[in-house]
């Protein structure tokens, strides 16, 4: 069954960290490239952070870089973005993807989980 399952998500205090996990239940994507993106209320999708298939190769959106951490355990079939510093701005809905094309941006994925809210309080 191929699908992306995002969890993690809830409310959290400026400065504050969270971590986000992504499964891979059905072991579809091990061989994708893998990403997140987010959108907050009234905007359009953002590209946060992107992974190649080997988990070597890491590229982040310009708002995020430097406080946001992409990772992915293969051999769990998990994808991860730990989130430090956070900002109110950063609160959206934070989505899963995979694809084949690429991993730089959020139309290089095409299979997308269905999100987990993350907030974040002033």
């Amino acid at each position: 069954q191929s699908q992306l399952v995002e969890s993690g998500g809830g409310l959290a205090q400026a400065g504050g960290s969270l971590r986000l996990s992504c499964a891979d239940p059905g072991h579809t994507f091990s061989t994708y490239h893998m990403g997140w993106s987010r959108q907050a209320p009234g905007k359009l999708r953002e590209f946060v952070a992107g992974i190649n298939w080997n988990g070597d190769v890491l590229v982040y959106g310009s708002s995020v870089k430097g406080r946001f951490t992409i990772s992915r355990d293969k051999a769990k079939n998990m994808l991860y973005l730990e989130m430090q510093d956070l900002k109110p701005s950063d609160t959206a809905v934070y989505y899963c993807g995979a694809g084949l094309s690429g991993f730089r941006s959020t139309s290089d994925l095409s299979y997308w989980g269905k999100g987990t809210l993350v907030t974040v309080s002033s």
